[in-house]
């Protein structure tokens, strides 16, 4: 029986090798409840294959994974009705109405929602009868985070969800996320901007060659760096390009 002050997620002793390659090599980390975590690291880290893990999409070779209580090995049809696990673009149709991807996937999952009220969570109730070709790239990443809000997830996985996207969608997208956060749900992230990690992670798990090198509060982790005598190569500046182009351009969608 879990409790509200139970981690969410469990990682114990993680590891999987595909023949001669270690990809995941011991990884252990806990996810308490209501946090946004990331995972960061270089491609091939073994991020990814950890997060597939820990989704039931692939097996682990040995350790635990365990969602809100639940062995991942023992019962994954259990797991997958608890989680929300961000879509890759190329998984819709082109043809089909928002509302009718919605609904779709409402019955994939048994669950009994409305397509406008989802879509509305995301800022797409207004686009409700638009096909999904005729999205830009910010709408197919809000609706792919839509498709994984239908079972009312206790925890949700995003992927890269803001890759590709300029800094006005960037930014929306970072607005939901804190707006999923605060419904209660626990966001599990994987990101290549710092930035993104920084303004919306609770806590990262930094991973090389398999193994967790570093975990903290972003604001923990900048410190350790700057105890070790650490400085910047470019003096750091107190706005970034991305604030030039949003204050010239505006905070507003372009949808």
């Amino acid at each position: 029986m879990t409790t509200a002050t139970d981690p969410v997620i469990v990682a114990k002793d993680i590891r999987k090798k595909y023949e001669d390659i270690t990809a995941v090599n011991g990884i252990s980390f806990e996810v308490r409840r209501g946090e946004v975590f990331g995972m960061l690291g270089p491609n091939g880290a073994g991020k990814t294959t950890t997060v597939e893990i820990l989704e039931g999409m692939r097996d682990a070779d040995s350790g635990d994974a365990i969602i809100n209580g639940i062995n991942v090995k023992n019962d994954p049809t259990a797991v997958k009705a608890i989680i929300g696990v961000q879509l890759q673009q190329n998984a819709f149709f082109d043809k089909l109405k928002l509302s009718e991807i919605v609904d779709l996937y409402a019955k994939l999952y048994l669950a009994k929602v409305d397509p406008v009220e989802i879509l509305a969570r995301v800022g797409l109730d207004n686009r409700k009868n638009a096909q999904y070709a005729e999205l830009s790239g910010g709408q197919k990443q809000r609706l792919s985070i839509a498709v994984a809000l239908v079972n009312d997830p206790v925890v949700l996985f995003l992927d890269e969800p803001t890759t590709g996207l300029d800094p006005q969608a960037r930014r929306q997208l970072w607005a939901l996320v804190r707006k999923i956060q605060k419904s209660g749900a626990t966001i599990m992230l994987t990101t290549h901007y710092m930035e993104e990690a920084e303004e919306l992670c609770d806590r990262i798990a930094v991973v090389e060659n398999g193994e967790i090198i570093a975990l903290d509060t972003p604001d923990a982790l900048i410190d350790q760096l700057l105890e070790t005598g650490f400085k910047p190569e470019k003096r750091v500046r107190e706005a970034t390009l991305d604030d030039v182009f949003l204050n010239l351009t505006g905070h507003d969608l372009r949808d």
